[in-house]
C-alpha cells in the first residue's frame, strides 16, 4: 500500500500543476479582450488612425456637416444627394447599416448636408502595355519624308491630385492648366468632353475631393517625326533589339503617342507589351533594347545596376578634338524637367564620360563616347562643357547659352533667363517641338488666368464661343425617344465628329503649322553598341560619321 502511494505521487502532482496551468490561462483569456482594445485603442490614437478616414478626403469639417470654402450649395450640378439612411463605408469594402454603429461612433446629425458620394478608386494592374484597341486610335500617313499620325480624340485621365482637393475645377483649370483659357473649358463642359467620375460636368465651380476622376475628352495632334523605318537589329526569346532613327521617342511622352516607338512597333511589326531596357533621347538614334517579359526586363536591369553594361556612342562635334582620350567629371544638373534642359553645376549629380576622337575634317570631328553613368544629356552637356557641342545639337549648341554656348559651364545669365531665350529662338524658328513644347504651353505670366493665352485671340474666342452654341444646339436637335430622352446622346455631345481630323474647339486645328524638313529632325548623336555580359549589339555607323562626310 505505501509502495502504491509513492507511484501515485507523482501523478497527483502532475495534474495539480496541469489544473494550475489551466486556471491561469482562463484567467488570461479572460483579461486579454479589454487589455488588447485598449493597446490598440490606445496605438490608434497615437497615431491619428483611430477614426476611419473619409472616403472623399473631406476633413473634419466635412464629417460635421460643415463645407469646406466654395463647395457647393447641396442639391447643385454633379452632386448625388445621400439619404438619411445611407450607410457608412465599413472595413471590407461594404457599407454597414448606420444601426450598427458602435456606441463610440457618432450618427449622422439629422439634417445634415448631403454630399457627393465619390466612387473608390480603381485599381491599375502593374505593366499592362498598350494593346490593339491603343493601336487602332488613329492611322499614319506619310508626306515629304515625314511620318504624320493623322489628328483623333483621346481621353486624358487623372485622379484628383491632393492639392485640387476643396478646390474647385474653375480654380484648378485657371492655375494649373493655363494653355486655354477658361473660355475654353466652358465650351467643353457644354460639349459633353469633361467627366467626372464618368458623370457629365455641367458646372465648373463643382469642388474636387479625393480619389475624384476625371476625364478631358480632346482632339489630339502629334508632330511629325522622320519616315525612316525602325530596323530590327536582332530577335530572340527574350528581347527585341531595333535600330531607332533621330527624332522618335521611345515611349508615350508629352505630345507622342503614336509616333513612338512603341506604338509603330506594335502597329507595323505586331510586337507588343515589351519593356523599354534603356532610354535613348528622342534626337539620339541608335541601338534600342526591349525585353519581351518583366523577369529578362529585371535580370538585365541588374546587370546596369550592378555596372555589368557598356555603351558606346559615336557624335560630330564642332572644331578640332583633341586627339588624346578625354575624362569628364562634372556633376550634371536638371534646370528644367518640361523643357529638357540640364547644365554643369557643383550642386549637380555626380557623372563621368570618355570620350576619344576617331576623325576631324577640318571643320568637326567625329568622337567616341563612353558614358560610365547615366544621366539626362550627359554626353551633350559634358561635350559643351569641354567646348565642342555636338554639330547640330538645338539645344546645346544655341546662341541662348551666351557668347562661349556654355564652355567651361560659363553662362552669363539665370535659369530663367536661359530658359527664356531657348523657348524664344526656337518659337521664332517654329521648332518649339524640338523642346517637346507647343504654343499651348507658352502659357502668359499674367497670374489672371481669365485672360485669353497667347494662343487664343479674341477672334478665336468668339469663334469658340459659336462652336459651342452650335454644339448645343445639335446636341438639342438629336433624335429623341417617345419619353423626349435623347438616342445616342453620347455621339451627339461629340458631333459624330469622332472619325473627323477637324474639331470646332482644337486650336491647333485652326493653326497650319510649318513642317519641318527630314535633315532638321537629324542630330549627330547615335547609339553605337550595347555589351553585357551574354550580349552585343551593334548597328551601322550613321552616313554623317563617315570619314569623308561634308557639311552642306
Amino acid at each position: 500500500m505505501w509502495l502504491g502511494g509513492r507511484l501515485w505521487l507523482p501523478v497527483l502532482g502532475q495534474v495539480c500543476s496541469n489544473l494550475r496551468f489551466l486556471a491561469i490561462a482562463r484567467i488570461w483569456s479572460a483579461c486579454r479582450g479589454p487589455m488588447a482594445e485598449r493597446l490598440s485603442t490606445g496605438a490608434e490614437a497615437a497615431s491619428g488612425l483611430g477614426a476611419p478616414a473619409q472616403q472623399n478626403g473631406d476633413a473634419g469639417g466635412a464629417a460635421r456637416g460643415e463645407q469646406p470654402p466654395g463647395h457647393p450649395e447641396p442639391g447643385g450640378p454633379g452632386e448625388e444627394p445621400v439619404s438619411g439612411d445611407a450607410k457608412q463605408p465599413s472595413g471590407n469594402g461594404e457599407r454597414a447599416p448606420a444601426a450598427a454603429l458602435g456606441p463610440g461612433k457618432r450618427k449622422k446629425r439629422r439634417g445634415a448636408v448631403a454630399e457627393r458620394v465619390v466612387p473608390p478608386p480603381k485599381k491599375r494592374r502593374a505593366g499592362v502595355s498598350f494593346g490593339d484597341e491603343h493601336f487602332a486610335e488613329t492611322s499614319y500617313y506619310f508626306e515629304g519624308g515625314l511620318r504624320k499620325v493623322r489628328p483623333y480624340y483621346f481621353d486624358f485621365r487623372t485622379y484628383c491630385k491632393g492639392r485640387w482637393v476643396g478646390h474647385s475645377l474653375l480654380h484648378v483649370f485657371g492655375t494649373e492648366f493655363r494653355a486655354q483659357p477658361l473660355a475654353y473649358y466652358e465650351a467643353a463642359v457644354r460639349a459633353g468632353r469633361l467627366h467626372l467620375n464618368e458623370e457629365p460636368v455641367q458646372d465648373l465651380s463643382i469642388v474636387l475631393k479625393d480619389n475624384d476622376f476625371l476625364r478631358n475628352t480632346v482632339h489630339r495632334h502629334e508632330p511629325p517625326v522622320t519616315a525612316e523605318p525602325i530596323r530590327l537589329l536582332a530577335e530572340n526569346e527574350d528581347v527585341v533589339v531595333v535600330d531607332k532613327p533621330s527624332s522618335i521617342p521611345v515611349h508615350p511622352c508629352g505630345r507622342f503617342r503614336h509616333n513612338t516607338v512603341i506604338f509603330i512597333l506594335g502597329k507595323e511589326h505586331q510586337l507588343k507589351e515589351l519593356h523599354p531596357l534603356h532610354r535613348l533621347d528622342r534626337l539620339t538614334s541608335g541601338v534600342l533594347m526591349f525585353a519581351k517579359t518583366a523577369a529578362v526586363s529585371e535580370r538585365i536591369h541588374e546587370q546596369v545596376r550592378d555596372r555589368q553594361l557598356e555603351k558606346e556612342y559615336v557624335c560630330r562635334v564642332v572644331g578640332e578634338f583633341p586627339t588624346e582620350e578625354v575624362t569628364c567629371k562634372e556633376p550634371i544638373l536638371v534646370v528644367s524637367y518640361k523643357v529638357g534642359v540640364c547644365r554643369v553645376d557643383p550642386q549637380g549629380k555626380p557623372c563621368e564620360s570618355v570620350f576619344q576622337r576617331l576623325s576631324y575634317n577640318g571643320h568637326s570631328s567625329v568622337v567616341r563616347c563612353r558614358p560610365l553613368t547615366g544621366r539626362t544629356h550627359q554626353i551633350r552637356v559634358h561635350l559643351q562643357f569641354l567646348g565642342h557641342p555636338i554639330l547640330n545639337d538645338p539645344i546645346y549648341n544655341s546662341a541662348a547659352w551666351g557668347p562661349s554656348r556654355g564652355r567651361g559651364g560659363h553662362i552669363p545669365k539665370t535659369d530663367e533667363e536661359l530658359l527664356r531665350d531657348l523657348v524664344a529662338e526656337h518659337q521664332a524658328k517654329q521648332s518649339l517641338d524640338v523642346l517637346d513644347l507647343c504654343e499651348g504651353d507658352l502659357c502668359p505670366g499674367a497670374p489672371d488666368s481669365t485672360a485669353p493665352s497667347s494662343e487664343l485671340s479674341k477672334d478665336c474666342l468668339e469663334e469658340m464661343a459659336a462652336s459651342s452654341q452650335k454644339i448645343d444646339g445639335a446636341v438639342e436637335a438629336a433624335p429623341r425617344d417617345l419619353d423626349g430622352v435623347p438616342v445616342t446622346s453620347e455621339k451627339a455631345t461629340k458631333m459624330d465628329v469622332v472619325n473627323q481630323e477637324t474639331d470646332p474647339l482644337c486650336s491647333e486645328c485652326r493653326r497650319v503649322p510649318q513642317d519641318p524638313s527630314p535633315q532638321d529632325l537629324v542630330m549627330f548623336l547615335h547609339a553605337l553598341r550595347y555589351k553585357g555580359p551574354d550580349f552585343e549589339y551593334c548597328s551601322p555607323m550613321p552616313a554623317w560619321a563617315r570619314d569623308d562626310w561634308q557639311e552642306h
